[in-house]
This record gives structure tokens, sequence and C-alpha cells, in this order.
């Protein structure tokens, strides 16, 4: 695909790691952040996919395969789905629209294809069709339709908007939450991605560089993401990852339906265990100025009841920084996936550049969560009371 058009905005500065292709800042990340968070600014997205099913068995049979229910999703109305493996891994996300005619899925870059060729494999000979439109649409996101609009119309599909309303601030009655509604930092997050041509990138662009409208790199996004403790596939997603520990019946898993791949791991996680691992909040110490990268090892101190003269503390890995970034408020903060028997109150250390970064952990996933059936205890056969 060609570069994006907001690359070559003043100040530009591309972005790393998994948000290259797109700007990450125009100079000012903090300043950025909070034109975002009032609604006021534009985020360039277009390193993003876009794929499409049509057909008029496509509701229905990604309703077979996705953790969401899909099959009576209105025109215009906004999902996101997983797709899971079969011992309930998380394989693909997806932000779903449908405009009546044609489902469109807002996904990312890097799972594009990956996504598109395994839903192809899946068609057998139900009447839909899939297509990766990456090339011709793309993605921008914003905290307000007001920004979006002063950058880019909404494109009408069939009539519809093309606009997906992350469902992370409302769950729907299917959800579960791990983490407690009260203080959520979700009810600030008001996250908006328009899918439209990629033609238009140049006129919201445009739009930007007259000053009709206002953009913030992907650095700002990635702050207000992390303070909302919303997870992400490029960054929190790891081999591993099962929806429960991100907290993610809260927004893509509809508890009340069934059969598709997965879904025996996640009613038996749900109703009969525990999450092997939690995804926390790290509030992170900043006197040194070292801000944590993804992948770094967050390790808890082990101090023996009497320890010898001058030994130090034996340190144990309970997990790794997922995302971090700078915030206009919290300042440096991180998500990270930790074990499940980590204390709520253990203080952490992230390892990262050579240098110890001291965090305290806010929890997502309690570190008490357990089963919400309660089973009764059997007696032992052959014994009477």
């Amino acid at each position: 695909m060609a570069a994006s058009p907001f690359l070559a905005l003043d100040a530009a500065v591309p972005a790393e790691g998994v948000d290259a292709g797109v700007p990450g800042h125009y100079g000012n990340p903090i300043v950025e952040q909070r034109r975002l968070e009032r609604g006021e600014a534009i985020v360039d997205l277009s390193d993003r996919g876009v794929l499409t099913v049509t057909g008029p068995d496509r509701l229905s049979w990604l309703h077979s395969m996705a953790s969401q229910a899909l099959d009576r999703l209105a025109p215009g109305a906004s999902a996101e789905a997983l797709f899971l493996d079969a011992s309930g891994r998380i394989e693909h996300v997806v932000h779903v629209v449908d405009d009546g005619e044609t489902t469109w899925l807002a996904v990312e870059g890097s799972d594009a294809a990956p996504l598109a060729a395994w839903l192809d494999r899946m068609r057998f000979m139900l009447r839909v069709e899939v297509a990766d439109r990456s090339a011709d649409f793309a993605v921008l996101g914003a905290m307000s339709t007001t920004a979006l609009d002063a950058a880019a119309p909404a494109f009408l599909a069939n009539g519809v908007p093309l606009d997906w309303t992350d469902p992370w601030a409302s769950p729907a009655p299917g959800a579960h939450r791990y983490a407690p509604d009260a203080g959520h930092p979700a009810s600030a997050w008001h996250w908006i991605e328009r899918i439209v041509p990629r033609a238009a990138l140049a006129d919201a662009a445009a739009a930007v560089r007259a000053g009709r409208a206002q953009a913030a790199g992907s650095l700002a996004a990635e702050a207000l993401r992390i303070a909302a403790w919303r997870p992400r596939l490029a960054t929190e997603v790891d081999e591993k990852s099962i929806p429960h520990e991100l907290d993610w019946l809260r927004s893509a898993v509809d508890l009340g339906k069934g059969c598709y791949k997965g879904q025996e791991t996640v009613a038996k996680v749900l109703n009969l265990g525990r999450p092997p691992r939690r995804l926390v909040l790290l509030h992170l110490d900043g006197s040194d100025t070292v801000l944590p990268a993804p992948g770094d090892i967050v390790v808890g101190e082990k101090v023996r009841p009497e320890p010898a003269e001058g030994e130090a503390p034996e340190r144990r890995n309970v997990g790794h920084v997922t995302s971090s970034a700078m915030h206009h408020e919290l300042g440096p903060v991180a998500l990270a996936v930790v074990k499940r028997a980590v204390p709520a109150d253990l203080p952490l250390i992230v390892e990262s550049h050579g240098t110890d970064v001291a965090a305290a952990q806010v929890e997502i996933v309690p570190a008490d969560a357990g089963a919400a059936v309660d089973v009764p205890r059997l007696p032992r056969l052959g014994v009477r009371k």
C-alpha cells in the first residue's frame, strides 16, 4: 500500500513497532492526548486492515464461528468478536459493522491476510464471499464523530455509515465483567473507528493541513487505550491468551450463545475455574525516565523470613509488559499480563534497558477471580452421617 498522506504533514514522526506506517506523533504526544480525549482530533489508522463478507449467509456464517452473537446484527450496529482455537486461545479479533448487504471487518493490518485466508477456507458450500479490501479502504479513529466529520465525511455503504463504536464502555447484557463497573476507566473511552475509501485519506490530511481538523498520533491513542484498560490483539495477545485473562468477555463474548470453536473453554474457565493469568495496569516509577517496552520482564521479589546478612531478595519472573505509554495525567503506565497467583499488593519491578523500574499494580482481572458457578461438594460414597 502507498504511504499514508498523514506522514507528509508538518512535524509528523513515523510510529514504530505494531503501528509502523502511520504517524506516532506530530511533535507533542501529551498535547495530542488531550485533544484526542476531548474529541477534537483524529488518528490515522490506515495501517489497519479491512475485510468484507458478502452473501445472504454472511451473518449466520460468522455467527457460527465467532464468540459474539452476529446473526441478528442490525445495519449500522457495531460488534466486536473473537475467533478462538479449539483450546479457547485467541487467534483473531474483528470490529464488525454490517450495512445490510455486506459485513465489514476492521482488523489489525498484520492479521488481514491470515484472517481472510482462514475465512475463505471455512466457506464450504455456504453463500458467502470473503475479500481483503485493505488496498481500497482505510480506517480513521477518534473519540467523537464531530472530529471525524471535520476530516472525512462518513462513507455510506448501502446508505449506512461505516462507523464502528467500541462496546468497551457499554457492555452488552450477555457480557461478563471481571473488573467492576464502579470506577472503571472505560467510562471515558468513547472510541470510534470510521472505514473510508483509502482515497479519502488525502482529503483528511489536507483538512488537517488547512486547520479544518486536528490530528493526534498513534502514541496518543495508545496512551488513552492503556488508561482505559482496553486490550488489543497486536499488543496484549500471545499464543496462550484466552479472553478471560484480558477481561475480553466484557465486550467480545456473548455468553448466551454456544456452538463455536473454543466455546467449551470459555464456559469452563468462567463457570468452574480461574484465568491462569491476568491483566493489570502498572503505575511506573518515572524517576529514571525509562519507559518499559513490550516484552520486558515483570518480576516480584520474594523476601525470606530470616534472610542471611547481605542476602538479596530472590526474584521471580511473574509476567511481562504488553504495552506502555506516557499518559498526560497518570504519568508512565503500562499494561502487563502476570500470573494469577501474584498477590494484588505485591510491589513489582520491570526489568527494562538494564534498569529496574518500580511498578505498582492496579487489578483489572482480580487475583481472586473465581468460578462464576458455586459447585456443591458431593459426599463421598459409603460415608453416612
